[in-house]
């Protein structure tokens, strides 16, 4: 230290005290050899800018407001001259419009300091930039004595700092001009931090020293902080302005303050001749500061001087108050941070999809489990939920338990912001979950609606998947111009496919239960036991699935080649998808279920099959007759080498987007032509004769019967009535609900079992039982369908369902609209369970058995009373006549899956039990919509699952059917052409015996592959399922007459007399021509059979009389009761007349017709013909 005050002072007589004062300096530099200090030229600079300007200012108002009142006196004096001249007002007038050029230059300022403009915007973001670039100049020179000799032109920092002065100084000229209060912009603190920071640079060039003095200051910038960001539209809502503010204020004032302390502990005291100075950093400032301000004050560091000292004193008392307001605000706004705020990163080579709408524990669970199972395919998809609230402890874990492909994020699709954090724009789908068990469902299906608007406004591209409630509000999705169905948009109506499903089980009980484990993701469960439950979870382990069938089956009819696709590959194909060019331009898709034998195939025909997982699939594709004709083992069957099969590859599926599932997308420009020889396409003449131009019988699309609307009046029965009317073989419809309850859409529970390509003969006569006043809010969408009646009552009311004759009913349909309205779960389907005990504990008189009404129980449509010799079934059989209510087929449907052990009360199901491992599930007689979750990624995975379902259970419908229901909310009577009844030729669901007819030898014994190839060969129909007693196996006398569901079962599998069949089965053309009698022998030929009825006698009675007095309602009762044995005519609504003929007849028969073969019998009856009466249409 003295070696360097001796070079820096030659002089050694200087006193001691003096050297404490001494700066560096270089010889190159003409400093003063004595070493004084300049800091007060620096300080003089920036006061004499401040004061002078601010004296200018005030001396300048102080002028102006003289000149104003002194000139106030003459302009009084010449304001009445003024006004009495035209000229004068004219002159003062252009005096006024003209803009003066100082108001021109002020704009113009204005214009540029503005962040309204790009200009004004980046002149403040460079202006804020260059602030804290010369904030971070001053970190850097901290370091360095506070007055130092500095040469500008070989400093290079300083040069730095003078350009960036410069700069600050043009800009101070702009704010100035553009103010217009000039006092009040003097006195801002960014005018302050511009005193005294740009005028010491300009003293440091002229002096060729360096004071660091306050530039400091430049650290009150930072406070813009939060506008600079605002400007660039980086923040944007006001938690984030609020925090960034803080942040910024309280980091800004920290280092200024820090920038002082450092500045008078370095310099010392002028006072004390700058001898009580200290050396520290300005970090050891910071440090200081910020002990000072939490009120810790550990004393390792503190300040000397007495200005220090003096600053501290009052710099606690601010510090500290700033401290405690601000650090807890700033953390509450920190923990306040959304968790799940974040934005979704995309992963090179993996696809994503958004799930949205209600986000649950039980609706992610239920969709997590199906979307990544294990039979699928490698599933490389991302799985995205994104919602509004936060996810429990529970659905958190679930979150974290799948976290390498599950991701959430809290937000709103409703949000453009939240869309983009989720990269919505590059999403493979969008999925929208609805809420099954809310107390609105109107109201939740305008909630999705609005978010599928929302995702289609930002991205219009994006394939979305839905989920809805109410069949009604899929019209609203067809408002919208990007959804587009041919592009991937499904909507999956819930209401629609529940009910469809329910209706389906009324044709063929149990085929709920198989439809619904078809399109489930289920694991195999192995039993050893010979038990019921080891069959059934076998069917249950099956899936559909789609693929292009191999090149080897080009040229085959569809009936050759499902049998050596089961066969051979141990494959069942059930139906095929091909575009067909219209006359129009564009191609539709369509899908056929068991097509028959008049379909060759072509090369890209994609087939619908049911297998255990997606790679047993495979084989329909890499079949090769070449390479693969004599191998037994179908599990040897994988891609060959050949060469025709790779050029058969690269041009069959080349423009194929391959699926997830092992399946494939549809291409729209590969369409495979098949070859349809249609005797409907191109009806004879027989045919066109049986066309009546004037007749409406279907609705327009040929879809449907249908018959002009009746009003309610015509078809409510008085329980009298129902009484006296004998009803059998009819579906009885038990329904709760009040005017108050949401509708159900009864509409899709009645089109499946109108479906045109039923003779109407062959319809089953519906009848509701239930509140009145919900039965007609519901009738606006069933007043034109006919063989519909209504009883209003209650169903648990014994003598309503005694008078609808449910002993004799084909199926009891157990529903409720008021099961979304109770707030306990558990008491969800307190109704439907009362009911479904309320029947099964009923007793029936035997005698009712010696009627011939359809006593045989369960006979699903299509099943004439007589069939010829080589018929499916023949002989007319019949179950003892049902004497308890528990042998009644019912299906009931529940919304609480767990409130499933309450409708059976002899089974061992434990509450926990999955639904589909319980035993009424199994049976078919309980259905509850929470199955109905796996569509949504079965749809995802391959969209052509979703048309075959809603084939197979809708009865026909079709998007355009849609189209037309959305216009009028109704069906539209249409007459019959070619092409309508052409729409009639399409595939239905039955049940067929194997105790009587051309399969009862395969019946004992026989193999189920045989009774399949015999089935497809002889009557093209397609067996796909057996409904077996449940205790077929035990071999017992006394059997339970409930059944089970065994799905696609093992060609070796062993068949008993009792099964009944599930089969896809042809329409008969030919069974229109019969009229089934109710008097016949089962051993008796029949050329002309009569109509088989399920209504034998309808009073005609004026619905108009019901308000007449009870006495006058007896007497014309009394006067019925008289003329029950007269005939009625029958008014049917069908062309009838066709003569196309066909060697067989099918007919399915009922789910409980047989218990045994000894309870089997042929019957004749004595009782005479009934016919039946309808209402004229």
């Amino acid at each position: 230290m003295p070696k360097n005050r001796e070079r820096f002072n030659p002089d050694p007589s200087i006193h001691m005290s003096k050297m404490n004062v001494i700066i560096p300096f270089s010889p190159d530099v003409p400093c003063d050899s004595n070493g004084q200090r300049m800091w007060w030229a620096f300080l003089a600079s920036s006061m004499v800018t401040f004061f002078g300007g601010l004296f200018i200012i005030l001396l300048w108002r102080t002028l102006k407001y003289l000149w104003t009142v002194c000139c106030h006196c003459k302009a009084k004096k010449k304001e009445v001259h003024r006004i009495t001249t035209v000229d004068g007002i004219k002159k003062d007038g252009a005096a006024a419009s003209e803009v003066g050029w100082m108001t021109s230059v002020k704009d113009w300022a204005g214009v540029m300091i503005s962040a309204q403009t790009l200009t004004g915007r980046v002149l403040v973001v460079l202006v804020f930039a260059l602030s804290i670039g010369a904030l971070v100049i001053y970190f850097i020179d901290s370091s360095d004595p506070i007055e130092s000799c500095q040469n500008f032109y070989k400093d290079f920092t300083l040069q730095i700092d003078m350009a960036f002065n410069v700069f600050f100084l043009l800009y101070f000229g702009l704010r100035f001009i553009a103010a217009n209060d000039k006092l009040w912009f003097w006195l801002e603190v960014n005018s302050v931090v511009d005193f005294f920071t740009v005028p010491p640079v300009f003293v440091s060039v002229y002096l060729n020293r360096s004071w660091l003095g306050l530039r400091f200051l430049r650290a009150l910038r930072l406070i813009q902080f939060s506008e600079i960001l605002q400007f660039l539209n980086i923040l944007k809502t006001s938690n984030s302005i609020k925090l960034v503010n803080l942040c910024s204020i309280f980091i800004s004032t920290w280092l200024t303050a820090a920038g002082f302390i450092h500045l008078v502990e370095n310099s010392g005291d002028p006072w004390e001749n700058f001898q009580n100075s200290q050396a520290l950093s300005y970090w050891e400032c910071v440090y200081l500061l910020m002990v000072t301000m939490s009120t810790v004050g550990y004393g390792d560091v503190y300040a000397k001087t007495t200005l220090g000292r003096l600053f501290m004193v009052f710099f606690i008392l601010g510090g500290l108050a700033m401290f405690a307001s601000y650090v807890p605000e700033i953390i509450e706004l920190i923990g306040n941070r959304k968790k799940y705020g974040g934005s979704y990163s995309a992963v090179n080579g993996r696809k994503h999809i958004v799930v949205c709408g209600h986000i649950t524990l039980e609706s992610v669970s239920n969709f997590l489990k199906d979307f990544l199972h294990k039979d699928r395919d490698d599933v490389n998809v991302e799985i995205v939920f994104l919602h509004n609230i936060s996810p429990n402890l529970e659905l958190e874990a679930l979150f974290k338990r799948h976290f390498t492909q599950v991701e959430f994020y809290q937000g709103s699709v409703l949000n453009p912001h939240d869309l983009a954090r989720v990269k919505i724009e590059s999403a493979d789908a969008c999925l929208i979950l609805a809420n099954k068990y809310c107390a609105d469902p109107d109201a939740e299906d305008a909630s999705n609606i609005m978010r599928v608007i929302s995702i289609k406004n930002y991205h219009p591209k994006i394939r979305i998947i839905t989920q809805m409630l109410q069949y009604h509000n899929k019209a609203h999705l067809l408002n919208i111009p990007s959804w587009n169905w041919k592009e991937g948009d499904d909507a999956i109506c819930l209401a629609e496919l529940k009910l469809g499903f329910i209706a389906q089980s009324c044709l063929a009980q149990g085929l709920s239960t198989m439809l619904a484990n078809l399109f489930s993701m289920r694991s195999f469960i192995k039993i050893e036991e010979d038990t019921w439950q080891k069959y059934y979870l076998e069917g249950v382990s099956n899936e559909m699935y789609t693929e292009y069938l191999s090149s080897a089956f080009v040229g085959l009819s569809f009936p050759v080649i499902c049998e050596l696709c089961y066969v051979k590959l141990k494959l069942l194909l059930i139906a095929i998808e091909y575009k067909s060019d219209q006359r129009e331009s564009r191609k539709h898709r369509h899908t056929l279920i068991n097509p028959g034998n008049h379909m060759k195939m072509e090369e890209g025909t994609l087939g619908f099959f049911i297998a255990s997982d997606a790679k047993e699939v495979k084989r329909a594709l890499f079949y090769c007759k070449a390479c693969h004709d004599d191998i037994s083992d179908p599990k040897r069957i994988k891609k060959c080498g050949c060469k025709k099969f790779e050029e058969d590859q690269q041009s069959t599926l080349s423009p194929k987007k391959k699926q997830r599932n092992g399946g494939m997308r549809n291409s729209p420009n590969s369409s495979p032509k098949i070859m349809r020889h249609d005797p409907l396409l191109v009806p004879g003449n027989e045919q066109i004769e049986s066309m009546d131009e004037n007749i409406k019988r279907y609705d327009s699309t040929g879809m449907f019967h249908w018959c002009p609307s009746k009003d309610i009046e015509k078809v409510i029965l008085t329980r009298s009535e129902a009484a006296m009317t004998v009803l059998s073989g009819h579906v009885v419809v038990c329904i709760f609900g009040d005017v108050k309850s949401a509708l159900i859409g009864l509409r899709n529970f009645v089109m499946p079992l109108r479906a045109s390509n039923f003779h109407y003969h062959e319809l089953k006569h519906i009848v509701f039982v239930g509140s009145l006043e919900y039965l007609k809010r519901e009738w606006e969408t069933l007043h034109n369908f006919p063989k519909v009646s209504i009883l209003p009552g209650t169903p648990l009311s014994r003598a309503d369902l005694r008078a609808v004759n449910i002993n004799l009913c084909d199926m009891c349909v157990i529903l409720s609209a008021n099961q979304n309205n109770i707030d306990d779960a558990s008491l969800q389907d307190k109704e439907c369970i009362l009911a479904s005990l309320n029947i099964k504990s009923m007793l029936f008189d035997d005698s009712i058995g010696v009627l011939q009404a359809n006593s045989q129980g369960f006979t699903p449509p299509g099943m004439d009373r007589s069939s010829p010799e080589n018929s499916p079934v023949h002989g007319l059989v019949r179950q003892t006549s049902v004497t308890t209510g528990a042998n009644i087929p019912i299906i009931t449907e529940l919304v609480n899956d767990s409130n499933v052990q309450f409708l059976d009360q002899d089974d061992d199901d434990d509450p926990d039990t999955e639904l589909y491992l319980t035993q009424p599930f199994a049976c078919g007689t309980a259905f509850a919509v929470s199955v109905l979750d796996s569509l949504m990624s079965a749809t995802y995975f391959n969209d052509n699952i979703l048309t075959l379902i809603r084939t197979l259970v809708t009865g026909g419908a079709t998007p355009e059917l849609e189209g037309l229901l959305a216009e009028e909310n109704a069906l539209r009577g249409g007459y019959s052409t070619p092409q309508t009844l052409a729409n009639r030729d399409r595939c239905r669901v039955a049940q067929l015996a194997l105790y009587d007819g051309p399969f009862a030898d395969l019946g004992d014994g026989g193999c189920y592959g045989d009774l399949f190839c015999k089935a497809l060969k002889t009557y093209n129909m397609l067996c796909f399922g057996i409904y077996r007693l449940r205790d077929a196996h035990l071999n017992s006398q006394s059997q339970c007459t409930k059944r089970y569901v065994i799905t696609n079962p093992p060609y070796a599998f062993e068949l008993v007399p009792s099964d009944l069949i599930f089969c896809l089965m042809q329409f008969d053309h030919n069974a229109g021509q019969s009229r089934t009698s109710l008097s016949h022998s089962s051993h008796s030929s029949h050329s002309s059979s009569k109509k088989s009825s399920s209504v034998h006698s309808i009073q005609t009675t004026n619905r108009t009389n019901r308000n007449k007095s009870r006495d006058s309602r007896d007497k014309q009762n009394a006067t019925r009761m008289n003329r029950v044995g007269q005939e009625k005519t029958w008014f049917t609504d069908e062309p009838e007349n066709t003569h196309l003929m066909r060697t067989i007849q099918i007919k399915p028969v009922n789910t409980l017709a047989v218990n045994q073969v000894s309870q089997c019998k042929s019957t004749s009856s004595s009782i005479p013909p009934i016919r039946e009466a309808e209402d004229e249409c």
